[in-house]
């Protein structure tokens, strides 16, 4: 079918899918900046419904969907790469049912919480997190967790899939923090009482493997260091509500061969020494972020951005972590490059004359390689080194708390190079159209 004709068709499917959606009754929407993950938030709801005995609390929500990317097997980060030959599908893009347990004594103080949740979709069931959580209650202010959970670091990976406006996080955040969470420990200094002088403060500080969920064990000893300061959002003007945060993750990975790859000026430079194997190869990234909102009862508005740079270790053909010690075909142990990287988003978000409507505007652009660029990208690079921009158009309809509809377009845009396949800007443009169950 010719993609004039697919881009008819899904205009056709876009206003029908608007027109229903306008047909349903309608109700306030969930607009709450500092919404934390689905993983990690303790919801206000379970405190006050349950804080006084022991209790069991299920949620969950489901996202069907159908996407029209600009050319067939295009590639994507917006739930994954075409499949050759298509540029069209209906895909559940998550299907996540989660089990909370948390138990309170006798003063009301919570003494533990216990999170399992997983995922659910055509591609199979894949655990999202299982951990558990414990506080200590004399003084109020920390509380310890083991388990498989988000890293601490940044806020769009902290942000839940069920709450976020855009249909994924931007390619910055899929890449460096890929599944977002990780196996791993973590201590979090922050005061459970709402009147404490430190309230406005959050301090994380956790230890972990490093590969993420993207491996099914750690393949080194090396753990990951990660760090994050929060400030909570404050009011500190009338209707102005400001939140901030910085975040480091310290880490690295074993070195298994002695060939490696840094990128200095002029292009890579390759170290063969024998002493390269056990060494540990930098990952050390650097973040900030900030979100402002502006209260109004029919005309919201919020800013977000944030921006991440440092160094990553991984292979030539990517600038993902690896899941596993990388090889070649032959079974030979796979050379590792060093890269400077930097990256950010931009978020606008409109509350449209309701509080149901909702306008997002959303910019990002993640660079792998920031030691070259343009036509300097040629023989001896990879797509590794290739810079892209994306820009995305939104409406979100939240037709009742248990519904949300989304139509949304990204303009992805790579940087020219005289690499062979990256001469011209592909043709990876992606139009979500999205229904959000949840419960």
């Amino acid at each position: 079918m010719k993609l004039s004709i697919l881009k008819y068709l899904g205009r056709i499917v876009a206003l029908g899918f608007l027109g229903s959606s306008l047909l349903i009754q309608n109700s306030s929407a969930q607009f709450i900046m500092d919404d934390f993950t689905d993983t990690t938030k303790h919801q206000s709801a379970l405190f006050a419904i349950y804080k006084q005995s022991d209790r069991l609390r299920f949620s969950g929500y489901i996202q069907p969907q159908f996407q029209i990317a600009q050319s067939k097997g295009a590639p994507s980060y917006n739930g994954g790469d075409f499949p050759e030959g298509v540029n069209n599908r209906f895909m559940i893009r998550r299907g996540r049912i989660r089990f909370d347990y948390s138990h309170f004594n006798k003063k009301g103080q919570q003494t533990v919480f216990f999170v399992f949740q997983f995922d659910g979709t055509e591609r199979g069931v894949f655990i999202r997190d299982f951990f558990g959580q414990f506080y200590e209650n004399k003084w109020g202010l920390l509380n310890f967790t083991t388990g498989i959970f988000p890293r601490p670091f940044g806020y769009e990976v902290n942000l839940s899939s069920a709450s976020r406006e855009s249909p994924e996080r931007g390619r910055m955040s899929q890449i460096l923090m890929r599944t977002e969470r990780d196996l791993g420990a973590r201590v979090s200094f922050e005061a459970q009482e709402d009147d404490h002088p430190l309230d406005f403060l959050r301090v994380d500080l956790g230890v972990f493997n490093g590969q993420g969920l993207t491996a099914t064990t750690d393949f080194d000893s090396h753990k990951d260091l990660i760090g994050r300061v929060m400030l909570k959002p404050r009011l500190v003007w009338p209707k102005v509500v400001v939140s901030a945060g910085t975040s480091v993750l310290y880490g690295g990975m074993e070195q298994f061969t002695n060939e490696i790859y840094r990128m200095e000026r002029g292009g890579y430079r390759l170290d063969t020494s024998p002493a390269n194997i056990g060494k540990i190869a930098p990952r050390h990234y650097y973040g900030g972020d900030i979100q402002i909102k502006f209260l109004s009862e029919r005309a919201g508005t919020e800013f977000r951005a944030e921006y991440i740079s440092g160094t990553q270790t991984s292979t030539r053909t990517t600038s993902e972590t690896p899941g596993e010690i990388p090889e070649l075909n032959n079974g030979q142990r796979a050379p590792l490059f060093i890269r400077p990287f930097n990256g950010a988003y931009f978020y606008f978000l409109q509350t449209l004359f309701r509080p149901e409507h909702q306008l997002v505007l959303k910019y990002d652009w993640y660079d792998p390689n920031t030691g070259v660029a343009g036509s300097g990208i040629g023989e001896g690079y990879t797509g590794a080194d290739v810079a892209f921009r994306t820009l995305g158009m939104g409406y979100n309809y939240y037709a009742t708390d248990n519904l949300r509809f989304l139509l949304y377009y990204d303009i992805v845009k790579n940087e020219k190079t005289a690499l062979e396949g990256y001469r011209q800007d592909l043709r990876d443009n992606i139009f979500t159209m999205r229904v959000q169950y949840s419960f």
